[in-house]
């Protein structure tokens, strides 16, 4: 085997965990749903969970990617003080940090568009 093993391990792992991914969380949705409509037959009273804003949307994301991110740079210049080339890694922190900002940006903007009406 060439290399052709690793290839065709990398391309069911990218299309694979996604799919499993999506697959689960629709089957957990689905169940929650059955059992909340089998509470609701049986005269039990569930109250219903609010969803969040779509400004609380933005700021979880943004605090999510942002410190993501953060701790992705954070490792690779740990590193890049052993291993030099590490230090390239680092900076493809700044993509999910810029998209973090973007996110927080976005809550500022549905906040003041909010207060604005």
């Amino acid at each position: 085997m060439d290399g052709n093993f690793v290839g065709l391990a990398a391309v069911v792992m990218i299309f694979g965990i996604p799919m499993a991914a999506m697959y689960t969380f629709f089957r957990v949705r689905k169940l929650r749903s059955e059992e909340r409509l089998a509470a609701i037959s049986r005269g039990a009273d569930v109250p219903m969970q609010a969803e969040l804003s779509e400004a609380a949307r933005s700021r979880r994301s943004g605090i999510l990617l942002v410190a993501g991110a953060v701790g992705y740079i954070v490792t690779f210049v740990l590193i890049g003080r052993v291993e030099p080339d590490a230090m390239i890694a680092a900076t493809f922190g700044v993509i999910p940090l810029a998209v973090g900002i973007g996110f927080f940006v976005d809550h500022a903007l549905i906040r003041r568009d909010g207060k604005a009406h």
